[in-house]
């Protein structure tokens, strides 16, 4: 199997966390969690819940699949779970005996479960930060991800019209991502005034009249990128573009500060220095800055009490924002350097120099008409 490799080194993380924390098994219920352990599967049956419809249940010397006789047949069929190594252990739908099933499997001792469950020690955040160095495999899925939503967003974004709906827009663009069954995890749209009035602007059927953002979060096997573009009608004002620069560089700022063996907060005060040196020291405090993602839209939002240390291959989406803009990609941390994930496919550009290294940014895209 061509994840056989990737496979087994989660298999690896998974049993040396076992050890570590003293525990017989791990049960995995977050659809997170299963599209990480399985390289990409689904236990999906509604794309906007946490969980999933079937368990996976890592021993010391086994691994099985908790399901009911519903989800069975497309766990060995579809996500073809068996030729991995698990043992799918099902039951009927209308007698719930997951808990049994579990206990039967693992007998006496502690269980970890990255969701409440009988009996069972809660180890959300540490089972998260077993994700958080994707391995090469993973990478590979993940900038193909990264380019095709890049350019969905983009042609997305070329084609609209004034007079359209923020809804419409976020529909075409939905319609684009599901001809590869890449699902949107979230959407913003913003029209107009919209832009500065709300941080979070949910699709409404406002029309755009001069100035359109939209921001998407997609996923496709469990990993996830983020992103946002802007257009104009007409030439973008002076004091928008310098504006839309400055929010530029700040990000850029995030990024390059962003590399492995540093401490995620680190990474912000960096940041709000850059929002400073442009003129602009308040706005940070005005919405989240960003951090981890991967598996989760964000994983951790940094803060200054942060814990966590920059990982090898971790991926992370940077968002600053002052008033009226943003900017906002997906990027690689390695220690080769920065990886962009998502990036101007065929969007106009700005090159940006921030600690060093050189960034090729989207820039607004201007239409006539």
């Amino acid at each position: 199997m061509a994840i056989l490799k990737e496979i087994q080194e989660k298999e690896r993380r998974v049993r040396e966390f076992l050890k570590v924390r003293g525990l017989r098994a791990l049960l995995l219920k977050r659809q997170a969690n299963f599209s990480w352990m399985t390289g990409g599967g689904l236990n999906a049956v509604m794309i906007a819940t946490e969980l999933g419809g079937a368990s996976l249940l890592i021993t010391e010397k086994g691994k099985y699949v908790i399901t009911n006789n519903i989800e069975a047949p497309r766990m060995a069929e579809e996500e073809r779970l068996e030729e991995q190594g698990y043992r799918i252990r099902s039951f009927p739908w209308q007698d719930d005996r997951e808990v049994s099933l579990v206990r039967k499997i693992v007998g006496k001792g502690p269980v970890g479960c990255d969701w409440p469950f009988p009996d069972a020690v809660l180890v959300v955040e540490d089972v998260a930060r077993l994700r958080y160095s994707l391995t090469a495999e993973e990478a590979v899925r993940y900038r193909w991800l990264g380019g095709r939503v890049s350019e969905a967003l983009e042609r997305t974004m070329i084609a609209v019209k004034k007079g359209e709906k923020e809804s419409e827009v976020a529909g075409r663009l939905c319609r684009e991502l599901w001809k590869e069954r890449i699902d949107p995890m979230g959407m913003m749209s913003a029209a107009d005034e919209r832009i500065s009035r709300f941080r979070h602007p949910i699709p409404t059927e406002k029309k755009v009249k001069k100035f359109l953002m939209v921001s998407v979060n997609a996923r496709k096997g469990g990993l996830i990128v983020c992103l946002t573009r802007f257009v104009h009608f007409g030439k973008v004002p002076r004091k928008l573009r310098q504006q839309y620069e400055a929010n530029v560089f700040i990000d850029c700022a995030f990024m390059a500060a962003s590399r492995p063996g540093v401490p995620a907060r680190e990474v912000l005060r960096k940041g709000i220095e850059a929002y400073t040196s442009k003129g602009y020291p308040e706005e940070w405090k005005l919405h989240h800055q960003g951090g981890s993602i991967g598996y989760s839209p964000r994983d951790y939002r940094v803060h200054f009490a942060t814990p966590d240390v920059i990982q090898e291959n971790q991926a992370f989406c940077w968002n600053p924002t002052i008033t009226g803009t943003k900017s906002e990609d997906t990027i690689l941390a390695t220690s080769q350097g920065m990886e962009m994930i998502t990036r101007p496919i065929l969007y106009p550009t700005l090159s940006v120099e921030a600690e060093g290294i050189s960034f090729l940014r989207p820039d607004i895209l201007e239409k006539t008409g």
